[in-house]
């Protein structure tokens, strides 16, 4: 039965939205033929990229040659085939690759059905540094350090943190009680999915309960915090842009 008087937990303000899954809605998009795809975060939001869930179904796939665009893909659930470039790479459940602007790529299911993440932004070249390769990789294979020294919040960067990456895609890891250190206020936009767990995101003056499956756009400067309330740990994977002169 649908909600009585419209209920959601769903927000979208000026500054940061809230999406969760029951809400979201689903449709064709150029690139994905055959495949359900759902954009939670774009421009039309404020937004300065894209944050896509992409279902490849046994005859679905993904292929293109963005010349000014790059992508981050995550397997959240089934296994994919991934040729980019002279890259070839089998991903399972916590793999991901990055696909740079003017980069060939085409993706299709290893199995009857695969989930994706894709992050999706236009690149900024930075004069005199070269843009980045192709690669894939598997968060599990990525040594977690403890964030600002607290060991019960372990954040993994899944890319390089060198100049020619204009983003960052990181995954945070809260026991049970810890919280973000300080209530962040920063330059950076962040686009953000759930991916086990369940807490307290505190987004511009408003606290919001959140849980695994809910996505969050955070705007320049939205003073932003959270903590990690249940009985597991809380995970996150996010988005944020790094690496370049703030009047760009």
């Amino acid at each position: 039965m649908s909600d009585l008087y419209g209920h959601t937990r769903s927000v979208v303000a000026a500054r940061y939205a809230l999406l969760t899954p029951e809400g979201l809605v689903s449709a064709p998009l150029p690139g994905w033929p055959g495949a359900t795809c759902v954009v939670v975060i774009s421009p039309a939001m404020g937004a300065r990229f894209a944050q896509i869930f992409v279902t490849l179904g046994p005859d679905a796939s993904g292929a293109g040659h963005r010349p000014d665009e790059e992508l981050l893909l995550f397997v959240r659930e089934g296994a994919v085939s991934l040729e980019a470039g002279d890259l070839r790479a089998r991903l399972g459940p916590g793999g991901y690759a990055y696909i740079p602007p003017g980069c060939a790529y085409r993706i299709a299911p290893d199995e009857s059905t695969a989930q994706l993440l894709v992050f999706q932004r236009r690149y900024l070249p930075l004069p005199g540094v070269a843009t980045p390769a192709p690669l894939a990789g598997h968060e599990q294979e990525i040594v977690g350090a403890p964030f600002m020294g607290d060991e019960a919040a372990v954040l993994k960067n899944l890319l390089p943190d060198v100049p020619g990456f204009d983003m960052a895609v990181n995954i945070f890891t809260f026991q049970p009680g810890a919280t973000l250190p300080i209530v962040e206020t920063h330059i950076m936009e962040h686009g953000l999915l759930m991916i086990q767990g369940q807490g307290i995101y505190r987004l511009a003056g408003d606290y919001h309960p959140v849980q695994s499956g809910d996505v969050i756009w955070m705007a320049p400067y939205c003073p932003q915090w959270f903590v990690a309330t249940g009985k597991t740990p809380a995970r996150y994977i996010y988005y944020k842009d790094v690496n370049r002169d703030p009047l760009v």
